[in-house]
């Protein structure tokens, strides 16, 4: 099973798919990012392989936990891959947790493909199963969800403001925690 693959985007296939040169070889990988991946752009990804009888397919995500999490997603009675990797794309991974953890059926039932019955089904399975370290607390996310937002008004793409964030000591003051993100953005 392949679990990462670093590499340099060749070509962007389609809006959720690239092709990721690994020194030489070409890996067709589905990507989580909303971002917009261009090409000759360096790119890391922890991979989920999927082995189905007529192919094998990459999913890629930017971290551990959005692989995790696009896992249990997988294993959800009436989600599939297609419908697992669009959760990611249209919700941020807290905000994904979030909602699950508050029962938010309406903010999951945004995601493509997912209706009532299906984000229903997903809090059912889910709940309890998403601690995830960054919202361990309510006010820790909060804060996370609001230097996210700022960032991101800023003109900082997803994955600049994931990457500064995951850095971030995330204090009980917005303030400190984002002028520490700013300082992270800046060295970058």
């Amino acid at each position: 099973m392949i679990g990462y693959l670093r590499g340099t985007v060749r070509a962007v296939l389609a809006s959720t798919a690239v092709l990721l040169d690994v020194r030489g070889v070409g890996y067709e990988v589905h990507v989580a990012t909303s971002e917009v991946v261009s090409v000759d752009h360096e790119l890391e990804l922890f991979i989920h392989t999927a082995v189905r009888a007529d192919a094998i397919v990459l999913y890629g995500f930017a971290t551990l936990e959005e692989r995790e999490v696009f896992e249990l997603l997988l294993a959800t009675p009436g989600v599939g891959p297609s419908t697992a990797l669009g959760a990611l794309r249209t919700l941020s991974l807290a905000r994904l947790v979030a909602a699950i953890e508050a029962q938010d059926v309406k903010t999951i039932a945004t995601i493509p493909g997912v209706g009532q019955k299906t984000a229903s089904r997903i809090v059912l399975e889910l709940q309890g199963r998403l601690v995830l370290v960054e919202q361990s607390s309510s006010s820790s996310f909060e804060v996370n969800t609001i230097i996210e937002d700022a960032l991101r008004a800023l003109g900082y793409t997803a994955t600049e403001v994931r990457d500064a964030l995951r850095d971030t000591t995330l204090s009980s003051d917005e303030s400190i925690a984002l002028r520490e993100a700013l300082g992270l953005l800046r060295r970058a």
